[in-house]
């Protein structure tokens, strides 16, 4: 199992940026999958990015496509958000899985481990 630690959560203007870290340790192996939800209040949580650690492909929540870009540096997984709304407003959580079954999966419920999450705020 990983553990995961995320960073770069604050207050932001709409129409500024964030740029969201998560450190992952436990030594995932090139099956692990990685991604971010978010969940804002009174909503259920919702997929946002994913990346495929070998070969870095990548997946995103169609809505989100445009602002949002997940990358990751060795055992470094980045959110950076442009463009940001008052609809981006959520406390953010990077997860992980293992195992790649040749599509990808967005369901938090098929995501096993879990960071504490960082909480953004975009102000009008």
């Amino acid at each position: 199992q990983a553990q995961l630690v995320e960073s770069g959560g604050g207050l932001v203007q709409a129409g500024g940026s964030l740029r969201l870290s998560c450190e992952v340790s436990g030594r995932p192996q090139n099956n692990y999958v990685s991604g971010w939800f978010r969940q804002a209040p009174g909503n259920e949580r919702e997929f946002v990015a994913a990346i495929r650690w070998l070969g870095n492909d990548t997946y995103y929540k169609a809505s989100l496509k445009a602002r949002f870009t997940v990358s990751r540096d060795n055992a470094k997984m980045y959110l950076q958000m442009n463009a940001l709304e008052p609809e981006d407003t959520a406390v953010y959580f990077c997860a992980g899985r293992w195992g790649w079954g040749g599509f990808w999966v967005t369901n938090a419920i098929d995501f096993k481990d879990w960071g504490h999450g960082t909480k953004v705020t975009v102000s009008a």
